[in-house]
C-alpha cells in the first residue's frame, strides 16, 4: 500500500512539474509603459509540441484557429482552440517536388537532430482571407485558392529564381511585401543553385514584381505599421530592424536604422515581426521577443522556454500573441489588440 502511494505521489508531481513548465511567467520589464500593454501576471502557456521548427503563425478569423508552419515537416498545421488538436491544414507546403535531397537549408533542432528547412515559412491571409505562404524549398509565393488550388504569385525576379522566400505582410489594398533570404538553400549565398547576387525586399503590385532594396545583409521578418506609412524589415544576420517611409506608389524610401540588438549578449536574432494597433512592434530577438515603442525604444522582452521564431495575435478579441517557438507554439495574453491580416 505504501508502494502505491509513493507511485501516486511520484506520478503528481510529474504532472504538476509539467504543468509548472508549460505555463510559467516570462516578463522582463525595462520601461514602466510596457505595464499598458503587458499585465503583472501575465504568464507564458505551451499550447502544442512535438514539432521539427515551427513559423509562421496566423490567426485565422473566419473559424477562429491558428495555422503554422513546421519547416523540415513540410507543412502548415491547424490547431483548434476548442479542444488543442492539432491537424494537418496542407501537405507539401514549401517544397512540391519528387525527391528533396539537397533541398533546403541544413540546421540542428531542438534535440540536436539535423532538420532541412524545406517547407513553408512565413503565412499570412491576403484581404480576401486567402492564404498566403513562402514556399521555401520551392522558392515561391504561393496562395491558396478556396477550392485548394495553389496559385504562384512569384518565382522568378528578372528571369532569376528567387532565393527562399521568408516572410510576407499585406497592404489592405493587396500590395504584397515579402523578404528573400538565402535560408531555404542547403549552402546559403554559396550554394551554386542562388541565381540572384542579392538578398532582396520585394513589392508585388498589380501582379508586377519589384524589388525594393539590396541593401540588407539577411532580410527576414516583415511588417507594416497600423497605418500602413512605414515598412518594418529585420536583417538577421546582424542583428537590427530598419524602417522605410512607405510612398502613395508603396514602393519605400528613406531607410534607418531603427534597433541594433548587438548590445545585448542574450542568444537570439531578429526573425518574425508584428505590430499592435498602438503602433508598438513585436519582433523575436535576443532573449526572447522584444516589444518596442514605434521609435525603437526597447520597453521589455518576453521570454519562453524555447528560442522563439515568429508571432501573431489571435482570438477574437486579437488580444493574445501565439508564438511559434521551435519544437512548441506558446500564448501570451497581453492587453491591447494586435494588427492582423
Amino acid at each position: 500500500m505504501r508502494k502505491m502511494s509513493t507511485s501516486l505521489l511520484a506520478v503528481l508531481v510529474i504532472a504538476l512539474s509539467v504543468h509548472a513548465a508549460a505555463r510559467q511567467a516570462a516578463v522582463v520589464r525595462l520601461d514602466p509603459a510596457l505595464d499598458a500593454l503587458v499585465a503583472p501576471d501575465a504568464t507564458v502557456e505551451r499550447v502544442a509540441t512535438g514539432f521539427g521548427f515551427t513559423e509562421g503563425p496566423v490567426w485565422v478569423r473566419k473559424g477562429g484557429y491558428l495555422i503554422f508552419s513546421d519547416i523540415p515537416a513540410n507543412v502548415i498545421h491547424r490547431w483548434n482552440p476548442a479542444d488543442g488538436a492539432v491537424s494537418v491544414f496542407l501537405d507539401k507546403s514549401g517544397f512540391t517536388g519528387p525527391d528533396p535531397t539537397d533541398v533546403g537549408g541544413e540546421q540542428t533542432n531542438v534535440r540536436g537532430e539535423r532538420i532541412y528547412l524545406i517547407g513553408s515559412n512565413g503565412v499570412t491571409l491576403d484581404p480576401q482571407g486567402r492564404v498566403t505562404f513562402n514556399a521555401m524549398g520551392d522558392r515561391q509565393v504561393v496562395r491558396l485558392e478556396p477550392d485548394g488550388r495553389r496559385t504562384v504569385l512569384a518565382s522568378h525576379y528578372d528571369g532569376k529564381r528567387l532565393n527562399s522566400t521568408n516572410d510576407l505582410v499585406y497592404k489592405r489594398n493587396g500590395s504584397l511585401y515579402f523578404t528573400d533570404p538565402p535560408s531555404g538553400l542547403r549552402r546559403r549565398n554559396d550554394d551554386p543553385k542562388k541565381e540572384l547576387p542579392f538578398n532582396g525586399v520585394f513589392l508585388l503590385k498589380g501582379g508586377k514584381l519589384q524589388l525594393l532594396t539590396r541593401d540588407l545583409v539577411n532580410p527576414n521578418g516583415i511588417a507594416l505599421s497600423p497605418d500602413e506609412r512605414v515598412l518594418y524589415v529585420n536583417s538577421s544576420a546582424d542583428r537590427k530592424i530598419f524602417r522605410y517611409d512607405v510612398r502613395p506608389d508603396d514602393t519605400i524610401a528613406n531607410g534607418r536604422l531603427l534597433v541594433d540588438m548587438n548590445a545585448e549578449k542574450a542568444p537570439g536574432v531578429p526573425d518574425g515581426m508584428k505590430v499592435d494597433e498602438r503602433g508598438h512592434l513585436y519582433s523575436t530577438g535576443a532573449g526572447g521577443i522584444w516589444i518596442m515603442s514605434p521609435e525603437g525604444k526597447h520597453l521589455g522582452t518576453l521570454v519562453f522556454p524555447e528560442p522563439p521564431a515568429n508571432l501573431a495575435f489571435g482570438d477574437a478579441d486579437g488580444r493574445t500573441l501565439y508564438v511559434t517557438a521551435r519544437s512548441s507554439v506558446y500564448r501570451i495574453r497581453l492587453k491591447v489588440p494586435g494588427v492582423r491580416p
